[in-house]
């Protein structure tokens, strides 16, 4: 989406006179064939709009409705950009008060295509990960910092990925901050800062959901007491198609691009209490868990991509796999068995290591986990966990993110899965084909 020259730039923002105006962003937000959202913060309260044309028709210009930044959600606001058209790239450009602010870093957007009955599905690109810690020594615990290699986020925005999915722990609410808006509100602020991260915010398209640290306490579940709040928090900081699905609420939304669906799930705001013995448990909740099936059985999606905090499939009753929850995990891998449901790749975070954890069945197409993880928090140096279901060459132990490839024709299409370090270094390249997610005679 933009030039090398450009990316050679130095990251910063413009000043205007004696004062800065942009907190951070801008950041590019959902995209569909007809809006795209745009989101903003600023250092105090202004009127903010944006400018934006179509890099075919440069010469006609679109402004978006004002929004006035407020306090109360740190100065922050998502816009919509409503006259867009599939299929185009866009430059735009940030208005504050009435006054342009120029940034050294490409600012652009694009909307999906309108491709079906009129060729191949497209080619794009999906960047990810997980855990993404910005130190602050004021708050942090005593010791090595747990946070570093923000320059990750520029190996990834060198990428030039279409699109970003955050895999949760997007921030890590430190004893300081989850029991008040003020304090997730200052813990959004401050990672969402850093001079590394601004070019890949402005000109990817970024989609996120949650796990723990950017949903409450350390482990949290449906029990913490401020999770409205939280949830509140989270649609002040990312601009997602939307929180929750019908009448269930959480960071839970749904997207689509070419001939994938992407499923994004809240894997904590329904979640019950782990040591809870007399209950159903479940890390979904019933109505959650009902949509997520219907919505991958009605999907004709080549690709049907399942994304949620942790790790689905690795088999070991630890820290907070989903094989903690074996009777909800066992549920799942049976409704999408007695479904038929094809092209299923699930998506993970949490884990402070990487790894592809395939689960074959039978007569069954394999099933496989793809985990991403850490940005920028600790990671384990050694990982001896034996997950049986890994695939070894896949297992990373350092700071690393994930590029989602989706190619080829429609009769020859596949996903390229790739990890990098944060000196973008290629640390391997694993490759899905479609035709291997699917059952051997489909019944409709």
């Amino acid at each position: 989406m933009r030039t090398a020259a450009l990316l050679t730039l130095v990251i910063s923002f413009t000043l205007l006179p004696q004062e800065r105006l942009v907190q951070s962003g801008p950041m590019v937000g959902y995209s569909e064939m007809r809006e795209v959202a745009l989101w903003i913060q600023t250092t105090r309260a202004v009127n903010a709009s944006f400018r934006y044309w179509a890099t075919s028709d440069p010469t006609r210009v679109y402004t978006t409705a004002s929004a006035r930044t407020i306090k109360r959600d740190a100065f922050a606001t998502t816009i919509v950009a409503d006259s867009v058209q599939p299929g185009e790239r866009y430059e735009y450009e940030v208005v504050i008060d009435g006054e342009t602010v120029a940034f050294e870093y490409p600012l652009e957007f694009q909307t999906p295509p309108l491709w079906r009955w009129r060729g191949d599905p497209p080619e794009f690109t999906v960047a990810t990960g997980s855990c993404a810690f910005i130190n602050e020594a004021k708050y942090d615990r005593a010791g090595e910092p747990y946070g570093g290699e923000y320059r990750i986020f520029r190996a990834v925005a060198a990428r030039n990925p279409d699109l970003m999915i955050w895999l949760g722990d997007n921030v890590y609410f430190r004893e300081a901050d989850w029991n008040t808006r003020t304090g997730m509100l200052h813990r959004y602020t401050h990672g969402r800062s850093i001079e590394e991260m601004q070019a890949l915010l402005a000109s990817t398209h970024h989609y996120a959901i949650w796990d723990d640290h950017d949903f409450g306490p350390n482990n949290g579940d449906r029990s913490f007491w401020n999770k409205r709040e939280a949830l509140d928090v989270f649609k002040t900081f990312w601009a997602n198609p939307s929180y929750g699905v019908g009448e269930t609420e959480g960071a839970i939304t749904t997207f689509s691009w070419g001939d994938v669906d992407f499923f994004l799930l809240d894997n904590r705001y329904h979640r019950s209490p782990q040591h809870r013995r007399h209950v159903e448990r479940t890390v979904l909740g019933e109505e959650q868990f009902q949509w997520l099936i219907d919505a991958l059985v009605f999907s004709d999606a080549t690709f049907k991509v399942v994304a949620m905090g942790g790790q689905f499939l690795n088999p070991l009753p630890i820290f907070e796999n989903y094989a903690v929850y074996p009777e909800e995990r066992a549920r799942l891998l049976s409704e999408l068995e007695k479904e038929r449901v094809e092209g299923v790749v699930f998506l993970t975070g949490d884990r402070h290591h990487t790894e592809i954890t395939r689960l074959d069945r039978g007569e069954s197409y394999p099933l496989h986990d793809v985990t991403i993880s850490p940005f920028t928090s600790g990671h384990r140096d050694t990982i001896t966990e034996p997950n049986y279901l890994r695939i070894e060459e896949t297992l990373v132990a350092k700071r690393n993110f994930g590029l989602l490839a989706f190619k080829g024709g429609e009769d020859d299409r596949r996903l390229v899965v790739s990890c990098y370090d944060s000196d973008n270094e290629r640390l391997w390249e694993y490759e899905i084909p479609a035709a291997d997610l699917r059952y051997p005679s489909r019944e409709r």
